[in-house]
């Protein structure tokens, strides 16, 4: 039993706002962005990312739409300095997006940050100090005075070294960290303070940063304390009020959606939420909440699963599946009732018209995904039953992606028998799916070449009853193999495993296309005592359930005439 919270915790003091007006607002508009993913998110993972993902990530943030980055802690070490070299020497950053690096207010780190930032054409340079009054007893051993005095000293420096370095438009921002636990009145007090040496103007302002270091409140309380310093602020026209939310309450998003009622401009945060703790603010369900509003985000998410499989590969962590929007069990209903008024809603919707489907807040095409998995199984068994029965009959163990995809094959053999399918019926499906022989595509054989640089194969393929012998270059087999089809797809994943045990082990492979500009994927399987023969049957397998849905996919690419 848990002890009485009463006797060891003390709950939040609300803040003295009796004419709040937040309430009272709307969401009107997208903040300005900030993404953390390369800096608040890396310092959260098991292993920070290496150079190659974090370009990786930096791209793909500019790619959707990111106009401003945190992209380093560059005094922190070695590797995050040579990252942000590498973006301003190497010419990787786009004319309309701006860089910024974090530091702690120390004259050795402030250095350090602007020495990494040489050559920048523009740069936000992001200070902070901790505030509140229990860092500033126990962790500094230091009052208010001393605090003002860290933060001034790092503002009177930062901009010498910013007149210093002319050939960079400079941005300055300050974080008063652990805004949340600390006075309010000392939190205006220091920021003002820095403010009178950065002297930011209406045309040239300065960012003030109010980071939920530490949720420790109800979301409305942080948006009362977000009112109360844009209120108070004595030259707010001169400053962007940002906020960076964690979810130590699991309310991150609440908060900066009440944050961005109570008058703040700029939201900072990760794509998932990742983030030290239990995370910051998660920038795709916030921005996608907008979206199903009306609002347009100013982000591109058009590609959702595409971007949680970058982030997925550069942080190491999986996205859950119930993630909003994103995971890949959020448009799947189970139960009867969900699906017969998705099914209704779907059969009266009108494409030009506003979305109402029951159950769905989001079209989910709007997001480059599918209506393939959304009516599943008509038994709360139905996708767990299937996956058990392949795993304990046939030691078969499929991704979690190709489960959704199968249920629905599944699903689509029991409408139209109206029985039961047992293992074997289950089994059978899966391989006139997957693995038949009579297909339009047939591979016969193959032979593979491998060297450090490259992979060169030759197959022998079967097109609607005609041989052909094709010949291909590329980084791995399955990439060699692609590039010899010559077909307008890409492989989306990748996944292998034993079937069996012992000396009667095979090979199982699975291989996810896309189509560019087309939403959605499709998984191929293939089975061999081979691994590279394996792969090369799922990539035809793949390519075979990818014709089904258009037949004029081969006949554009192959003229069996020749």
């Amino acid at each position: 039993m848990l002890k009485n919270p009463s006797s060891k915790y003390r709950a939040f003091p609300p803040v003295q706002l009796a004419d709040r007006s937040w309430p009272a607002k709307t969401i009107t508009q997208a903040p300005i962005w900030m993404s953390t993913d390369l800096r608040d998110g890396n310092q959260a993972l098991f292993e920070p990312m290496s150079p190659a993902r974090k370009l990786q990530m930096f791209q793909t943030l500019c790619q959707i739409g990111f106009k401003e980055i945190e992209v380093a802690f560059p005094s922190a070490s070695q590797t995050d300095f040579d990252f942000v070299r590498k973006l301003i020497s190497e010419n990787l950053i786009p004319q309309d997006v701006t860089i910024e690096v974090l530091t702690q207010a120390r004259e050795h780190l402030i250095r350090r940050s602007f020495e990494s930032l040489k050559g920048a054409r523009r740069a936000i340079m992001h200070v902070y100090n901790a505030t509140a009054e229990n860092f500033r007893r126990i962790v500094f051993n230091t009052d208010r005075a001393g605090s003002i005095r860290i933060a001034t000293e790092a503002a009177k420096l930062i901009r010498e070294l910013a007149e210093a370095q002319p050939e960079t438009e400079w941005v300055f921002q300050y974080s008063p960290e652990t805004f949340t636990a600390t006075e309010l009145d000392f939190a205006l007090e220091i920021s003002e303070r820095v403010f009178e040496i950065w002297q930011p103007t209406k045309e040239r302002p300065a960012i003030l940063n109010l980071p939920a270091t530490v949720e420790v409140a109800t979301p409305n309380v942080f948006a009362d304390q977000v009112e109360w310093m844009c209120r108070n602020l004595s030259n707010r026209e001169a400053i962007i009020v940002s906020v960076h939310p964690h979810n130590d309450r699991g309310t991150a998003v609440a908060a900066a959606e009440l944050a961005m009622m109570a008058g703040a401009d700029r939201v900072e945060g990760c794509l998932f939420g990742n983030g030290e703790r239990t995370g910051n603010v998660d920038v795709v369900t916030l921005a996608l909440n907008l979206y199903t509003q009306g609002i347009d985000p100013g982000l591109d998410f058009s590609s959702i699963n595409q971007i949680a499989r970058v982030s997925e590969e550069c942080t190491q962590l999986p996205i859950h599946p119930r993630h909003p929007y994103v995971g890949d069990l959020v448009f799947t209903a189970f139960s009867g009732s969900h699906q017969d008024a998705i099914k209704k809603g779907f059969a009266v919707q009108d494409p030009q018209g506003i979305w109402e489907v029951p159950y769905l807040p989001v079209d989910p095409q709007d997001l480059g995904r599918t209506y393939d998995s959304i009516i599943r199984v008509n038994s709360q068994s139905g996708k767990g039953g299937i996956t058990y029965l392949m795993e304990s009959a046939y030691g078969l163990v499929m991704p979690r992606r190709m489960q959704i995809e199968f249920s629905a094959e599944v699903q689509q053999v029991m409408d139209d028998t109206g029985r039961e399918q047992d293992a074997a019926a289950i089994w059978a499906i899966f391989e006139q799916r997957y693995l038949a022989a009579d297909l339009p595509l047939i591979l016969l054989a193959h032979r593979l070449e491998e060297s450090r640089e490259h992979h060169v194969i030759e197959l022998d393929v079967m097109i609607d009853g005609h041989p052909r012998r094709l010949r291909g270059e590329g980084n791995g087999p399955l990439d060699a193999a692609l590039r010899a089809l010559d077909l307008p797809l890409a492989i989306h994943s990748f996944e292998e495993r034993s079937l069996g045990q012992g000396g009667d082990a095979r090979a199982v492979a699975f291989v996810e296309l896309t189509r560019p500009g087309v939403a959605g994927s499709l998984f191929g399987a293939g089975c061999s005592s081979s691994i590279v023969e394996a792969s090369l049957k799922a990539l035809v397998s793949a390519i075979n359930r990818v014709h089904a849905r258009d037949a004029s996919l081969l006949a554009k690419t192959f003229n069996p005439a020749q």
